[in-house]
Formats: C-alpha cells, sequence, structure tokens
C-alpha cells in the first residue's frame, strides 16, 4: 500500500525534473538569439552594422549544423542505453558551451579567434540540444499514464516556453538596468553565467530520474532496432513529423526569438517594449499549452492542433499590418497575446503527436532525425534568411510571410499524422509491449 501511495509523487518528481532540464537547455538559445545585436558589435565590431548582424545570426545559425549528427548519435543513445543516461549527457554538454561563452575574450582582445571560439561553442551547443527534445519527448510520454500522455507530453513545450521567456525576460532586465555601452563592456555575459551556475542543478535533478518502465521492456525486446528500419518502416510518420516541426521551429525562431530584432530595426520599437510584448507573447503561450494538450486526450491530438494553427496562420499577416501601419505598444502586446494562444494551442498536443508516431524502441532515434531535420533547414537559419529577404527585396514583413508558410506546413503535418487506429498499433500497450 504505501509503495502504490508514492507512485504518483514519484512521477510527477521525474516530469518536474525533466522539464526543468529541457528548459535549462534551452536557455541558452533564447539568450543569444535575443542578445544578437550586442553580441555582433563584441565579436564582429569591424564588419559594420548590417553584417555583424547577419555573421551573428550565422554563428547562431552553425549550432543547427550539427544538431542532426546530435540528434542521430543520442538518439540512438537513448534508445539503446537509455533515457535518463542521455540526458544526463546533454546537461553535460550544454556546460561545456556555456563555459566557452563566458570566458571567451571579445574580439578587441584576441581577434579573429574570439568569433572562432564562439562558432566551437555554438556546435558544442547543437550536439546538445539535438538529442534534447528526442529524449526528454520520449521521457514524458513514456512516464505518463495511458490516458494523460498529450497533458504529460505538453509539458515539454512549457519548458521551451519556460526558456524563451527567461530569455526575453533578460533582454528586458539587462535593457533596462544598462546602458548599451555597459553591456558591450560585459554585461551581456550575465544570463550566461547565471545558466552556467544552473548547469550542475539540472545534472544532479537528472541524475535522480528513474527510467520508464516502458523504455525498459523496450529495449530488452527490440536491441536489434536500427537507424535503417526507422526511415524505411516510418516513412510516413518521418515526414508527418518533419512536417509538424516545420511550423514550431519557424514559429519559435522568428515569431520569438528574432521578433525583437525585427520591431526593433523595422519599426523602431525600443527594444524594451518588444522583450514586453515578447515576453507576454509567452506567458500566453504557457498557459495555452497545457490545456490544449489536456483537450488532446479527449478529442484527439490532430483535431486540437488543426484548430488553434488554422486560425494562427490565417490571423498572422493582417494583425501585423495592421501594427505596421499603426505601431504602438498596446497593438503589439495585444497580437502577441492572441497569436501566442493560439500557437499555445497546436504546441501543447505537438510533442505526444510525435512521439505516437514511433514504436517505444526507436521512438529517441526517429523523433531525432525529423525534429533535427527540420530545425536545421527550416529554423536554424531562418533568421539569417528573412534578415536577407528584407534587405535584397524590400519586403518588411517577409518574417511572417515565411511563418504563414511554415504553419501550412503544420497543418499538412497534422493531416498525414497516423490515425488513432495506426497509433493503436504503434503505441504500447498496457504491458509494456507494442501491440503488432
Amino acid at each position: 500500500m504505501q509503495h502504490q501511495k508514492k507512485k504518483p509523487a514519484a512521477r510527477w518528481l521525474q516530469l518536474t525534473a525533466a522539464i526543468v532540464g529541457n528548459a535549462l537547455e534551452w536557455y541558452d538559445f533564447a539568450v543569444f538569439a535575443t542578445l544578437a545585436i550586442y553580441i555582433s558589435k563584441v565579436f564582429f565590431p569591424s564588419a559594420g552594422e548590417y553584417v555583424g548582424l547577419l555573421l551573428t545570426l550565422a554563428t547562431f545559425g552553425v549550432g543547427f549544423v550539427t544538431r542532426p549528427l546530435g540528434g542521430i548519435a543520442i538518439g540512438i543513445y537513448a534508445d539503446r542505453r537509455g533515457r535518463k543516461a542521455a540526458l544526463q549527457l546533454i546537461v553535460a554538454l550544454m556546460g561545456l558551451s556555456l563555459l566557452i561563452m563566458v570566458f571567451t575574450p571579445s574580439y578587441a582582445t584576441i581577434g579573429v579567434a574570439a568569433p572562432i571560439m564562439i562558432v566551437i561553442a555554438r556546435l558544442i551547443q547543437g550536439l546538445a540540444t539535438g538529442g534534447e527534445f528526442a529524449s526528454a519527448t520520449a521521457f514524458l510520454v513514456e512516464s505518463a499514464p495511458r490516458h494523460r500522455k498529450g497533458f504529460f507530453g505538453s509539458w515539454q513545450m512549457v519548458g521551451q516556453g519556460l526558456s524563451i521567456l527567461g530569455g526575453a525576460g533578460t533582454g528586458l532586465l539587462l535593457t533596462e538596468l544598462f546602458s548599451e555601452r555597459e553591456l558591450l563592456d560585459g554585461m551581456w555575459r550575465l544570463p550566461f553565467i547565471v545558466g552556467l551556475l544552473i548547469v550542475p542543478v539540472g545534472w544532479w535533478i537528472r541524475h535522480y530520474l528513474e527510467e520508464p518502465v516502458e523504455s525498459v521492456q523496450a529495449r530488452a525486446a527490440a536491441a536489434d532496432a536500427t537507424l535503417g528500419s526507422t526511415l524505411t518502416r516510418h516513412r510516413r510518420a518521418l515526414v508527418a513529423s518533419v512536417c509538424m516541426t516545420t511550423c514550431v521551429t519557424a514559429s519559435v525562431y522568428i515569431f520569438y526569438f528574432y521578433m525583437p530584432t525585427f520591431l526593433a530595426r523595422q519599426f523602431h520599437f525600443p527594444l524594451h517594449d518588444a522583450f514586453k510584448a515578447l515576453a507576454i507573447g509567452i506567458l500566453g503561450l504557457i498557459v495555452s499549452a497545457p490545456i490544449a494538450g489536456a483537450l488532446s486526450d479527449r478529442y484527439g491530438r490532430r483535431n486540437i492542433m488543426i484548430l488553434f494553427l488554422t486560425p494562427f496562420v490565417a490571423l498572422i499577416y493582417p494583425l501585423f499590418s495592421w501594427v505596421a501601419a499603426a505601431p504602438s505598444l498596446s497593438n503589439l502586446l495585444l497580437i502577441y497575446t492572441v497569436l501566442s494562444l493560439l500557437l499555445g494551442g497546436y504546441f501543447g498536443p505537438f510533442s505526444t503527436a510525435m512521439g505516437e508516431q514511433f514504436p517505444t524502441a526507436v521512438r529517441s532515434s526517429g523523433l531525432a532525425i525529423c525534429y533535427n531535420l527540420a530545425v536545421m533547414i527550416f529554423g536554424g537559419f531562418a533568421q539569417l534568411i528573412v534578415t536577407w529577404l528584407i534587405q535584397s527585396t524590400g519586403v518588411t514583413l517577409a518574417p511572417i510571410l515565411y511563418s504563414m508558410a511554415a504553419g501550412v506546413m503544420g497543418i499538412i503535418g497534422c493531416i498525414l499524422t497516423a490515425s488513432p487506429e495506426t497509433q493503436a498499433l504503434i503505441s504500447p500497450a498496457p504491458n509494456g509491449h507494442t501491440a503488432s
């Protein structure tokens, strides 16, 4: 009896640990993106404002080159050695990347070696983040009760939302407390120092995770699962997952990470106003994601995701056109709140919908392949692409058009997801084995 009473508490403790670790993992990405303007002046001062920003965004994007490699390697490692071992490895790599970011001198101090070190840090960070989504998602989905997988999986995206909120809050706080000169003189490093100090806590928390029973049983039953079998047996799942991820990654890296820079450069909003709108919007996403995740347990992942994503795609361009015509903080806050609530409705069921496309034995590797492929192509260099598009075409709302196109891809991905009947064949039965 005592053992049964402890089970719910243990499950929530494990899920909390996974969410906290996931938020820490994405914090570095969020901070780097929101502080891109200052980092460009520290490490590319001789390139000019526009070229320096492009080089910084390219450095940010370089981390996505190693993400597929890290995702596949860590995904296979997670399927063969367990979710816990993979999650610990990811935090260790993250700590190494933050060390380099914190202690690398500026271009003025050591010359070209400075941007080279920053590129190395982004490459390492890309390896770590490449395995994070797949391993954390597999852990959350496999630790959840069968009737609440959508709700539990939604907290994966809540963790990412918290990290984006941390990045936006950091940008808002730093621009409020310090002048541009103080930020360029070293205050921009403060959020990376905070992240570095928290890394040991994240590793300690993940050290005490318990491996999901479903994962242990699947490894024992399917030790011969290979990357090749994942690619050949689950093609529709891979295509659907790439499409769904394209929507998520374009939304995150354009609508949230890039938007403060975009609003400051194109609409001349003060940076602290842009960060304020971003923070309010993220709060809306964090609220709506678990609600939508819970609704998907009752009404289906596909139905809920399409229900929220369709109005997001339809409204994003006219709303930003309105802000372009009438730029004010109140208007910006309104559209970020509305669009983030809708986007959160798509994000909520997303992780579980992705995880349900693959059997447990190849879940981490399958998720890693499609997720990191989409993120590398449509997310990592998205900021670089839209900055170039604005400059070369003169279309101010190019980032919004990019987000709309990605939203359409997301709808297509939802339509391609496995039907409930097919998912019953993929999802593990109560005894932990895959139905067939």
